[in-house]
This record gives C-alpha cells, sequence and structure tokens, in this order.
C-alpha cells in the first residue's frame, strides 16, 4: 500500500525539480566550513546519534534563520520575516557574516567543547572578531544574534532537556524509562530474560576497563519537539505493520536463524561495511555521516552559500525527526535486540557464528553468541525497533535525491587492509573498496550494515527505511515553505523583535 504512495510523492516532488550535470571539485563555502566545525565538536562531545542529530540541525537552523535575512522570500523558523533586510543589503558578503556569527553563537550554545581550537579560529580566519556581540540587526553581526536566539529559546524546551531542568544532568531521561528485564552480563555467557520479546540492558567491560551497565539512551527522544512531524508517533501505526516479531510467531525464530547464518558467513567485505557504517563513540555519528556525503555534494555540485544554506536545513532538520520517529518506536516497542534473543532461543544447543575478534567462525553453545561488534561495546544501548541507522539514512537520502533533483550519488570510501577496529590488522585482509551510485544505495547499504554487525534484525531494517523517506518527505515540505516563504508564522512575531535587540 505505502510503496506506490511513496514513489508518487517521489515523481511530484522530484518534477517540481531541475539536475544537470555537476562538475566535482567545487570550492568551499562558509556552510560547508561551519558543518565542519560542528561535526568535530559532535566527535569530540563523543554525542550519541539523537543528541548530535539535534545539535546539528539547531546549528543549520541558525545559520538558515540568518541567511533568510538576506533573501528576497525566505523566512525564518523562528521570526518568519521579521528580520528581512532590503534588497541593497541582500549581498553574499553579509550573507557570510550572518551565518558565520549564527553558527559561531548556536556551537557554543549545544556543542560547548571547544576549548578555542576550533570555533574561535575559524571565526577569524573568516575575517570577523568572536568579541563582539552586536544585537543590532542593521548589522549581519547582530541579525545573526537575534535569529540565532529564538532558535535557542525555543530548542532550550523542546523536551530534550539539554539544560538538564527537567532530570539531573544534561539530555537526563526526565521520563522515568525502567527496563522490564534485568541486564545481561556479556562476558558470562548467561542467557537469561523474563520478557523475551523486551529490551534487555547489558553489562560489560568499557574500553577503559570499567564495569558498565547499559540505561536507554535519550529514552525521552519521542517527547522532543519535532521539525515538521505532527508528532513523534506520526507514523508508529506504519512501522507496527514490520514488526517487531512476537515471541509466539515463526519469525521470531526464524530472524534469529538468519543472523546467525549471516554471523557464520561473515565475509571481508561485509565486515568491513559493517565497521565503515558503525559510526559509535567519538565519531560524526550517522546524522554526521550524512552530513559529510553532503558536503561531497556541495563540492561536486559547485554549490553557492544559497544552495548550501537550505540544503544542509532541510538535511539536519529531516535527520532530527528521523530520530524522533525512531526512537518514538523504540521506546513504543520496546523490543529485544538480537543478542538476548539468540542467547536465550539457542541456550544449550551447539551453533556455528563469528567466535570474537581473530577467531573466524567456530562452533558454539548459543547461550555465547557475540555481534560483529567490540567487545568493549557489544551492543547500542536502547531497544532494537526500528533500527536508527536505517531511519536517519533513509531520510538523509531522500533529502539529498529531493534537493539535488537526482538519486545520482558517485561517491566511494576504500578500507585499508588490517584497518579494522574491532579485528586490528588482520580484517579486510586486502583492501575493500565501497561505492555508491546513488543515495538510495549508500542508505540501503547502512541498513544492511547493522544486521551484518548483528545489532539489528531484518524487520527493524526494512521498517527503518520506510520510516525514514516518510519522514524526509515531510520534512522536505515544511523547508520548502521556509524557502519560498509560505510557511506561517510561528508564535514569535515581530513585535517581539524589540524585546530581542
Amino acid at each position: 500500500m505505502w510503496k506506490p504512495i511513496v514513489c508518487l510523492a517521489r515523481a511530484l516532488l522530484l518534477a517540481s525539480l531541475c539536475s544537470g550535470e555537476a562538475a566535482p571539485g567545487g570550492p568551499r563555502n562558509v556552510v560547508v566550513d561551519w558543518t565542519d566545525a560542528a561535526l568535530q565538536g559532535i566527535r569530540d562531545s563523543n554525542l550519541g546519534a539523537p543528541v548530535a542529530g539535534r545539535a546539528l540541525a539547531v546549528v543549520e537552523t541558525c545559520m538558515y534563520d540568518a541567511w533568510a535575512a538576506y533573501d528576497a522570500k525566505a523566512v525564518g523558523t523562528e521570526l518568519h520575516g521579521a528580520l528581512r533586510r532590503p534588497r541593497s543589503e541582500r549581498t553574499d558578503a553579509n550573507k557570510r557574516e550572518a551565518i558565520s556569527f549564527a553558527a559561531f553563537e548556536a556551537l557554543g550554545d549545544v556543542l560547548p567543547v571547544d576549548n578555542g581550537s576550533v570555533y574561535r579560529p575559524l571565526l577569524a580566519r573568516l575575517g570577523y572578531n568572536a568579541d563582539t556581540r552586536s544585537r543590532d540587526i542593521e548589522t549581519p553581526e547582530g541579525v545573526a544574534h537575534v535569529a540565532c536566539a529564538a532558535v535557542l529559546e525555543y530548542r532550550h524546551h523542546d523536551g530534550s532537556n539539554q539544560l538538564g531542568d527537567l532530570a539531573a544532568g544534561a539530555y537526563a531521561d526526565w521520563t522515568r524509562y525502567t527496563p522490564l528485564n534485568l541486564p545481561l552480563y556479556v562476558t558470562a555467557g548467561a542467557a537469561s530474560a523474563s520478557n523475551i520479546e523486551h529490551w534487555q540492558p547489558l553489562t560489560y567491560v568499557d574500553a577503559e576497563g570499567n564495569l558498565e551497565t547499559q540505561r536507554f539512551a535519550g529514552a525521552q527522544w519521542p517527547q522532543v519537539a519535532p521539525f515538521a512531524l505532527k508528532s513523534g508517533d506520526q507514523f508508529r501505526s506504519l512501522i507496527r505493520r514490520y514488526g517487531p516479531a512476537s515471541k509466539d510467531s515463526r519469525q521470531f525464530r526464524e530472524q534469529a536463524e538468519e543472523l546467525i547464518r549471516l554471523s557464520a558467513g561473515l565475509t571481508g567485505r561485509q565486515k568491513a561495511i559493517t565497521e565503515y557504517w558503525e559510526d559509535g563513540a567519538h565519531t560524526d555519528q550517522p546524522p554526521g555521516h550524512w552530513a559529510r556525503f553532503a558536503e561531497y555534494v556541495s563540492r561536486r555540485d559547485k554549490h553557492s552559500i544559497d544552495d548550501d544554506v537550505k540544503m544542509f536545513f532541510a538535511l539536519s532538520n529531516a535527520m532530527l525527526d528521523a530520530g524522533i520517529a525512531a526512537w518514538d518506536a523504540k521506546r513504543a516497542f520496546d523490543s529485544v535486540r538480537p543478542i538476548t534473543a539468540i542467547r536465550v532461543l539457542y541456550k544449550g544447543q551447539t551453533i556455528r557464528a563469528w567466535g570474537g575478534p581473530g577467531k573466524g567462525t567456530v562452533e558454539m553453545d548459543g547461550s555465547h553468541w557475540l555481534p560483529y561488534q567490540p567487545p568493549t561495546r557489544p551492543t547500542p544501548p536502547f531497544p532494537e525497533f526500528v533500527s536508527g541507522h536505517s531511519t536517519y539514512s533513509a531520510a538523509a537520502a531522500e533529502i539529498l535525491l529531493l534537493a539535488t533533483g537526482s538519486d545520482r550519488f558517485g561517491n566511494s570510501e576504500t578500507i585499508a587492509p588490517g584497518s579494522s577496529r574491532f579485528e586490528p590488522k588482520l580484517t579486510p585482509a586486502e583492501p575493500v573498496t565501497l561505492r555508491w551510485s546513488t543515495f538510495t544505495e549508500a542508505a540501503d547499504e547502512a541498513g544492511l550494515s547493522r544486521r551484518y554487525g548483528g545489532i539489528h534484525f531484518k524487520a527493524a531494517d526494512l521498517a527503518g527505511r520506510i520510516a525514514g523517506r516518510v519522514v524526509a518527505f515531510e520534512a522536505w515540505k515544511k523547508a520548502s515553505a521556509y524557502f519560498d516563504g509560505t510557511a506561517p508564522a510561528s508564535n514569535l512575531s515581530a513585535a517581539n523583535l524589540t524585546a530581542r535587540q
């Protein structure tokens, strides 16, 4: 039922866009510069995917709202058209300055880890003074300050708990989620869960040698205010059609059997795919990974400032909503991870599977099964259904398709021999080149990587791909309304502007 609708929506949106053959190697602009700075902040902050996606969306929205003041039609998300500058001021120089000060202010709020090594030097390199704080909207810096302050005020109270005022600590869960199962001690070969359909936290020794017991990271995320969705559960009924499998169903055991077979037959290429898309600790995370791809598109298509501020705005806010929709499903279904299901189902039975770093495929008791992941981070700290990677990637791929007018990607990445973090110096045995002719192909590979890694069942991957695409359509419609000036004004109006100066 939904596939024709998705295809029709894609066709209608593409019909309104034009695409052209692009030459690679276009110059960078300040939007890419500041996106790079945000990604460095995400890596340094070691944020999880939902928080990283929100932080990126806040930064890109502040840049967009400041830029919109210098466009003839576009309106901002918070102050609408109240900051509109006269035609004589709508220059690239003013846009660059407004974007830069907006990004600098946003980064200091949502990614305040910079010790002066990234944000301030970038602002200085671009020719601006970090110590000025103009609120005069006759200047680009003042426009940036007022526009960004409005975005930050809204996002400080969006349910994410960034300020830690709803529960102890920034981004702490204020919804009081409690798991239905006691923790599973990974290295003990344990296999017990009183509620096998539901998520079980893991206890393991982390990379610093500490005993770690998981908590649901982002349990409050379904309550975060979305960009374009009506609410986090808007597509829950659609997602429900694809899973998760009931413990009494044939599919419950079949999905476990599929992952055991994948584990036993893992190739060097499949392992490389798993690790390339992992996006774990101290990385860009899935939203940042796709922002990197967007930077490639910017260079490939020789984007202007206007092109990029709109593309990154739509992309980041689609991924914000993708995270909210995915975490709504994770919270609502609270579904079991493969490590619990397989260990319980196959306890006392001999299976063939990956035996751990450097061990290859071995025979083992099913209660000792491991995903293809580092032992210090065996499975992400939240329920299984749906796949966040699949949802983020499908949403991002659709936005890039819609923004460029084509699914053509043409990117690649070569994985060096022995570069594995999971099996150092062993995997892959020879170079592996990952090539993606289309954005969709890259997104599908990202989803499949989580099945190779033993992180997700097939249903969670496929449902995430569908969720991501429908989220992207909503985000693109909303972003397009801001671009052409038809979006309705928010609760903040021109009457409030004076108080913000």
